[in-house]
C-alpha cells in the first residue's frame, strides 16, 4: 500500500481521535471507574480556612468598580478573606479607584512586565494557605469561593478550577463559537477531574494552596496553565468546580477572538517546552495520556493533520480514483465550504450557528499554525495585551 494511504488514514485517526475520540473515550472509561469504585464523595460543606483573593488587573477602569462591588459581595465570612488588587503598569483610572476601598489591598507600580510578573509579585504578599486568583474582567457567582475551598479539605488536592461561562449576548460568531467550544471543554473537564485531574486550569477562576505555587519566569503567556500544571508535577490534583464560575463576555469580534487564540497557541508551544517531563509516562504515569491527549495533539499533530488529510486525498485521487476515496475527498470539500460560508455569514454578522461548528473548528487551527509561527520567530511577548470585549457583562 501506497505510503500516501497510510499518511490519509493515520491523519483522520489522529484529527477525529484529537477532537472527539478522546472525549468519549474519557467518558466510558469515567463511568466504567463510577460502576468499579462509586461515584466521587461530594466535597464536604464546613471547610472554611483562610483565604486570599487576587485579582490581576490591567486598565480596566470601565469595569473595575462592577468586579469591586462583584467580590465584595461573595458569600464567604469576611474575616477569612483577605482581598488583594494588583494593577502593575496601568495607565488609567484602575488604581485610583481601587483606592477608593479600604477593604481591598492594592498592588501598583508603574513598570509594566506583563500578568505573570504582577501575579508573582502579588503572591509574595499572600499569608494565608489558600489563595484564589481571577481575572479582573470577569463576575462571579456569589457561592464561587465558598465552594472551591470545599475541595481542599481533601489533602491531595492542590488545586481546583472554577467553571469558564462565555457570555455570548448579542454576539455574533466569535460569540457563539466560543460559548459553545467552552461548553464542550467544561464536560472534558469534569471528566478529566474525575478521572484524575484537570488538564489546565483557565486563568478566571483558580484556587490553589498557597505552599504549592511556584513562581513562573515572567515571559510566561499561559500562566494558568504553567501554574496547574506544576502543581500535578508535585503529585497534587487540580480538581473542577462547575458551580463556581467566572462570567466574562465574549471578544468584541472576529479579529479580537483570533488574536486571543494565536496568543494562546503561542504559549501552547512555549508550555509544552517547558513541560517536557509530562510526556514520559514512566515519571507521570497518571497524567501523561490525558495531557498528551487533551493539549498536546490539538497543539501539534491535529492541525497538521487536518492539511495533511487534504494533501493526501488528492494524491490518493489521482493515482487511484476509487469511489471511498473521491467520498472522502468530496466529504472534506464539503466541510471547508460550510466553514467558508460560516466565515461569510459571520462576516456579516448573519447568526447561522450550524455553519459555526465547522467555521470556528477551521479558525481554531488557522490560530494555531499562526501561534506555532509567532513562538517560533519570537514574535509573541507575555506582557498584557488587553483584548477588546462585548458588552455583555456591561
Amino acid at each position: 500500500m501506497s505510503i500516501w494511504y497510510w499518511i490519509f488514514w493515520l491523519s483522520i485517526f489522529i484529527v477525529c481521535y484529537s477532537y472527539a475520540g478522546y472525549g468519549v473515550l474519557l467518558y466510558f472509561i469515567v463511568r466504567m471507574k463510577r460502576l468499579l469504585q462509586g461515584r466521587n464523595r461530594q466535597a464536604q460543606r464546613e471547610f472554611l480556612p483562610e483565604v486570599t483573593f487576587l485579582v490581576a488587573a490591567y486598565n480596566e477602569e470601565d469595569f473595575i468598580a462592577k468586579k469591586i462591588s462583584n467580590t465584595l459581595a461573595l458569600s464567604y465570612p469576611s474575616d477569612k478573606i483577605k482581598i488583594i488588587f494588583v494593577t502593575d503598569g496601568s495607565t488609567d483610572n484602575t488604581h485610583h479607584i481601587i483606592q477608593q476601598y479600604p477593604a481591598i489591598q492594592l498592588l501598583h507600580e508603574p513598570a509594566r512586565r506583563g500578568k505573570m510578573a504582577a501575579v508573582n509579585r502579588a503572591m509574595q504578599q499572600v499569608r494565608t494557605p489558600f489563595v484564589v486568583v481571577t481575572d479582573a474582567n470577569t463576575l462571579l457567582n456569589k457561592d464561587a469561593v465558598l465552594l472551591l475551598m470545599q475541595h481542599f479539605a481533601d489533602d491531595k488536592v492542590g488545586a481546583v478550577a472554577g467553571e469558564k461561562k462565555v457570555m455570548a449576548g448579542e454576539g455574533g460568531a466569535e460569540a457563539q463559537g466560543e460559548g459553545m467550544y467552552w461548553k464542550y471543554e467544561s464536560a472534558l473537564k469534569k471528566w478529566d477531574a474525575e478521572l484524575y485531574s484537570v488538564m489546565g486550569a483557565a486563568g478566571e477562576l483558580i484556587a490553589i494552596r498557597t505552599a504549592l505555587y511556584e513562581a513562573q519566569p515572567e515571559d510566561t503567556i499561559l500562566d494558568d496553565f504553567m501554574i496547574s500544571f506544576k502543581i500535578n508535577m508535585k503529585g497534587y490534583t487540580v480538581m473542577y468546580e462547575p458551580a463556581a464560575y467566572a462570567m466574562e463576555s465574549a471578544s468584541a469580534s472576529l479579529a479580537e477572538e483570533y488574536k486571543r487564540k494565536v496568543r494562546i497557541s503561542a504559549g501552547g508551544y512555549q508550555s509544552m517546552g517547558r513541560l517536557l517531563p509530562l510526556l514520559n509516562p514512566f515519571n507521570y504515569p497518571e497524567i501523561t495520556w490525558q495531557y498528551i491527549s487533551h493539549r498536546v495533539l490539538r497543539w501539534t499533530l491535529a492541525p497538521l493533520c487536518l492539511l495533511l488529510a487534504v494533501i493526501s486525498n488528492i494524491v490518493i485521487i489521482i493515482i487511484d480514483g476509487r469511489s471511498t476515496y473521491v467520498t472522502t475527498g468530496i466529504l472534506q470539500l464539503c466541510f471547508y465550504l460550510a466553514a467558508l460560508t460560516g466565515y461569510v455569514l459571520a462576516r456579516r454578522q448573519t447568526k447561522a450557528k450550524y455553519f459555526y461548528v465547522p467555521f470556528y473548528f477551521v479558525f481554531m487551527n488557522v490560530a494555531v499554525y499562526a501561534g506555532c509561527i509567532r513562538f517560533f520567530r519570537k514574535k509573541q511577548s507575555a506582557v498584557w495585551e488587553r483584548a477588546q470585549r462585548s458588552t455583555a457583562l456591561q
